[in-house]
């Protein structure tokens, strides 16, 4: 796609300085501008590039006023990085924009769907599936039997989405998730071998959730897993069967989640945390990447450490551990020091 300095200024309420029909189909960093592309300057650091820069287009603050000679083209606005993500979300819903049912795809019997539906080839939609508006599900999806599927939800290619999962509006799901699939529950009997015990619960997706490639959202045995609004999971993080999370919690990559723990709103937790099944997280908890969480945690608290506490109590902790081998060589002349 191709966009011109004069209609990314109707975009963004932008004057424009130069050619007003300069065209720009692809981005580029300041200090690696190409003919053809378009950058932004709203750091000072990066001024010096404006002077070297060859991208056709760059969108600058208005008091911006060159001192030598430029290549670009401006496009000058109240604020250059926040038009610049605005142009950049506007990019990302045009390329986005797909409608109609692509062959070969399969839908199942007692289905219903809003307009706008965009179903890309090889997808397979189960009976008795409900599905919104502008509702965009790409190539080689599944989705099982019973779902619900909100207003302008996007799954990305190669999504499985298992029965009974109902999904809300405005959520996006990337490539390789798995949505609804079995939690984790086996008995062992008398002889310790293992029997499966069924996983008859589902799964819940609030509004505006966000989901990671290849992350896992198992079903509850009982009841429902419950994602809830706003919630942002990265990439490859799995969350087991029964575990709720609150409101607006971010996880980042590979983090595990046991299963029937309920984790608060406004959390912040980073990569490959384990925590373990059963305990409660509060609001506003901060746990530091590679933390392992056995007990619960109270609200507001910031932890780290395998096993996790408090952050402060780490840090402490942890200039004591690197002197370790100094304090141990101490302890070892005093020792002989008193022996003598």
């Amino acid at each position: 796609m191709k966009f011109t300095a004069e209609q990314i200024a109707g975009i963004l309420e932008g004057e424009v300085v130069g050619n007003p029909h300069a065209e720009v189909y692809k981005l580029a960093k300041i200090e690696e501008g190409t003919n053809g592309s378009l950058t932004f300057l709203a750091n000072p650091k990066y001024l010096q590039y404006i002077y070297s820069t060859q991208a056709s287009i760059t969108i600058v603050n208005r008091n911006f006023e060159p001192e030598n000679d430029i290549y670009t083209t401006l496009i000058k606005v109240d604020d250059a990085y926040k038009s610049f993500s605005k142009l950049l979300e506007y990019y990302n819903q045009v390329k986005l924009m797909k409608s109609g049912i692509e062959q070969p795809s399969v839908i199942s019997e007692n289905v219903t769907y809003g307009e706008n539906l965009y179903l890309g080839s090889f997808c397979y939609i189960g009976k008795n599936v409900i599905i919104g508006d502008n509702v965009k599900i790409y190539p080689n999806s599944f989705v099982g039997d019973n779902v619900i599927i909100g207003n302008d939800t996007i799954l990305f290619a190669g999504v499985r989405v298992y029965s009974e999962t109902e999904i809300g509006n405005g959520c996006t799901i990337h490539s390789g998730a798995i949505i609804g699939s079995d939690g984790f529950g086996f008995a062992p009997n008398d002889e310790g071998v293992y029997s499966k015990v069924p996983q008859i619960g589902n799964v819940i997706i609030e509004d505006n959730v966000d989901i990671g490639s290849c992350t896992t959202i198992d079903r509850a045995t009982l009841g429902s897993t419950i994602i809830k609004k706003g919630v942002k999971l990265d990439n490859q993080i799995q969350i087991a069967h029964n575990v709720v999370i609150g409101e607006n919690t971010v996880i980042a990559s590979q983090t595990g989640v046991a299963g029937s723990t309920k984790i608060g709103k406004n959390c912040i937790i980073g990569g490959q945390v384990g925590i373990v099944g059963h305990i409660t997280i509060g609001n506003g908890v901060r746990i530091q990447a590679q933390s392992g969480v056995g007990k619960n945690i109270p609200d507001g608290e910031t932890i780290q450490g395998s096993p996790a506490l408090g952050y402060s109590d780490f840090n402490k902790s942890y200039v004591h551990f690197r002197n370790f081998p100094k304090i141990v060589a101490d302890i070892d002349e005093l020792k002989q020091q008193i022996k003598q």
